[in-house]
């Protein structure tokens, strides 16, 4: 059994009425404690293992006396929520106090034991903070307590706005620069003079070549994350707090940390979308690799009807080996979902649409090296409810305490495997955690971004449904739009690399793969 204590002294003149609160187990160990004014660690722990022995007095009441506190304290499942009290303290009061503390901690535990509030300690204890400021109870409400919490700064907002806008202005002339100097060098090819070293795919035995068979002016690589240059912190005379900037202070505070051994996380900038889930690269990376990559787009209707649905597919290919470099590439379609296929202009479309081979216009001219280039790529666009790889179903409704909510999911390909598949379904802000009844798989409640996540770690043939039911005060369109992420080792259209030869020869050459399926949004509006 855990126990919670918050201790309270109420005595006459102006000293305060609450003195600190702390978490316990059934022998009064402290698991938290905050006092909030000076308390002696002696006093917390003999208030603290006084507790269990009066409950071992068999009374059915809310509240045990001794000669000179009062305890007042209420059950939550296996907790106690205790205040201890003068007995000339205002019961009434002290009971209002102690109900607004028993809504505070399911707010941020999940599951009232004792681990759980472990991990939550510091939550609680900023919570408890915003209730009681120097020994005196706050005229506060739970939302207002979430709001002090959250700590929501509008002159951070406009701040990170401006720095995005600065980021993609960089960006955005990044590119520029790029398209420049592309054109400078064809100018200077066409004209005959000599190239400038702007980059391109860096191998100098290509450099020999002739203009005509150069392949870097037409080969088009996979766009590549660009590092946007620093935006100038903007100037002037606001001197409005801005939260998350990190100080000189906290890098010495975190590098002393690494000192001794911590495993300091870094945890700046945005929360990961739900999309940037990605499979890990293969342990056996030969001189010839290829990625099958697909990404998709869903939005479905809360009734049913799929609304839209984009699937975009690339074989990437890199070679790292000259004496590989002059390759075709054998490609298995067994599609039968209607893509659109499109090959690379340097590629040969008669040979690919003839023989399903991947080859070079000019088989004398090689693939560039250590670079990858983008060689196929395919697009499905699609408003057939058939081609859904996973149908999701929410039924929320409304009952006397809120809204029953019943969500189920269907694998519907059932040739894919999906992995770290997470099913985030909104809640209401203000209502507190859900009650989860049934569920496949496991579930945790973020009571920070107000979402209930179900999570899945393999959907398959095997395990193609199943279903979470949890009930929550709110009404049936505050649980939308629900968000689906997932990975996957198999790609949803079936196209793939069987075999990859020489150009001279057709002699086998050994390559790896690597295949994936993610995504990009998927969204049960």
């Amino acid at each position: 059994m855990v126990t919670l204590f918050i201790t309270l002294s109420s005595v006459n003149g102006d000293n305060p009425l609450m003195n600190g609160s702390a978490v316990c187990t059934k022998a009064g160990k402290a698991i938290v404690s905050r006092q909030f004014v000076e308390m002696t660690r002696t006093r917390v722990e003999g208030l603290l293992a006084a507790f269990p022995k009066l409950m071992g007095l068999g009374k059915q009441h809310t509240f045990v006396e001794t000669e000179s506190v009062r305890y007042v304290y209420q059950p939550l499942d296996k907790l106690y929520m205790v205040l201890v009290t003068t007995k000339n303290s205002n019961i009434l009061e002290d009971l209002e106090t102690l109900r607004l503390f028993s809504r505070v901690i399911p707010e941020y535990c999940r599951v009232l034991e004792e681990g759980e509030i472990s991990d939550h300690c510091f939550d609680l204890i900023f919570a408890f903070d915003e209730i009681v400021a120097l020994g005196y109870r706050e005229n506060v409400n739970l939302a207002q307590i979430r709001t002090f919490t959250e700590m929501d700064s509008h002159e951070e907002k406009v701040f990170r706005a401006v720095r995005e806008t600065q980021e993609r202005e960089a960006k955005a002339e990044m590119r520029r620069k790029a398209k420049e100097l592309q054109q400078i060098r064809r100018d200077a090819e066409r004209s005959g003079k000599k190239v400038p070293g702007f980059g391109g795919f860096g191998n100098a035995g290509m450099s020999s070549m002739s203009s005509g068979s150069i392949i870097t002016d037409t080969i088009i690589e996979p766009e590549k994350p660009k590092m946007a240059t620093v935006p100038v912190r903007p100037t002037g005379s606001s001197k409005a707090l801005k939260l998350g900037a990190r100080g000189k202070e906290v890098d010495n505070f975190v590098d002393k940390l690494r000192g001794e051994g911590e495993t300091i996380t870094s945890n700046t900038g945005k929360r990961p979308s739900l999309a940037s889930n990605v499979l890990p690269p293969p342990v056996n990376v030969e001189s010839v690799h290829m990625r099958v990559e697909e990404k998709i787009s869903l939005t479905c209707g809360r009734d049913g009807g799929l609304q839209n649905m984009e699937l975009l597919g690339m074989i990437t290919l890199r070679v790292t080996d000259d004496k590989v470099s002059r390759i075709r590439l054998m490609v298995n379609n067994y599609d039968k979902k209607g893509v659109q296929l499109q090959t690379h202009p340097n590629v040969d479309k008669k040979l690919f649409t003839s023989d399903s081979v991947i080859g070079l216009k000019n088989p004398e001219k090689s693939f560039p090296l250590d670079n990858d280039v983008g060689v196929l790529k395919w697009r499905l666009q699609s408003t057939d409810d058939a081609l859904i790889p996973l149908t999701i179903n929410c039924w929320p409704s409304e009952s006397a305490t809120g809204c029953d909510v019943n969500i189920e999911y269907e694998l519907q390909e059932e040739s894919l495997e999906l992995n770290d598949v997470v099913i985030a379904i909104p809640i209401p802000s203000g209502v507190g955690a859900p009650v989860v009844g049934d569920v496949d798989g496991e579930y945790k409640h973020d009571s920070r971004r107000n979402v209930l996540e179900w999570s899945l770690p393999v959907i398959d043939a095997k395990n193609k449904s199943g279903s979470l039911e949890f009930s929550v005060a709110g009404q049936p369109s505050d649980f939308f739009p629900v968000n689906v992420s997932f990975v996957s080792k198999r790609n949803y259209c079936d196209i793939q690399v069987a075999k990859v030869t020489h150009v001279d020869g057709d002699a086998p050459v050994k390559f790896s793969l690597e295949t994936s399926f993610l995504v990009d949004k998927y969204e049960i509006m």
